[in-house]
């Protein structure tokens, strides 16, 4: 049986979630999802200048987890860049944090009852079981 995937914490989603070469029609193309927890971690390191280890608390998950999350999102960015392949952002094990300690599911974007969101080990959304 796998190991269950932790949800893991993201600040925000981006305003636009898809992005493809100029000039190509979408039906030529080929495609690269980029989940939301790897764009986040990418936002973390790359963009605000974290350390891997404070981005990683920041995210509820471990410096090596972010480190492979980073590594894999930094692939799949060049991969679409260098080959001409359209990129999609979406989906993912998250959940959304609305600062101030109030969270919502990543996956059906339900508000989370106090305390939900920081819980690791077990934690179910109500409402899609996500």
């Amino acid at each position: 049986m796998p190991r269950p995937i932790k949800p893991k914490l993201v600040k925000e989603t981006p305003r636009v979630d898809y992005y493809k070469p100029r000039g190509i029609p979408v039906a030529h193309l080929e495609e690269t999802v980029l989940r939301e927890e790897e764009l986040e971690s990418l936002r973390l390191v790359d963009l605000e200048g974290k350390y891997q280890e404070d981005a990683a608390r920041e995210m509820g998950i471990s410096r090596q987890t972010l480190q492979r999350m980073v590594t894999e999102a930094r692939a799949k960015l060049i991969d679409a860049i260098y080959s001409g392949k359209a990129l999609r952002i979406e989906g993912g094990a998250y959940i959304l944090h609305e600062g101030a300690g109030r969270y919502r599911c990543g996956r059906c974007g339900e508000p989370l009852p106090p305390g939900q969101g920081k819980r690791r080990k077990g934690w179910r959304c109500p409402t899609c079981d996500g």
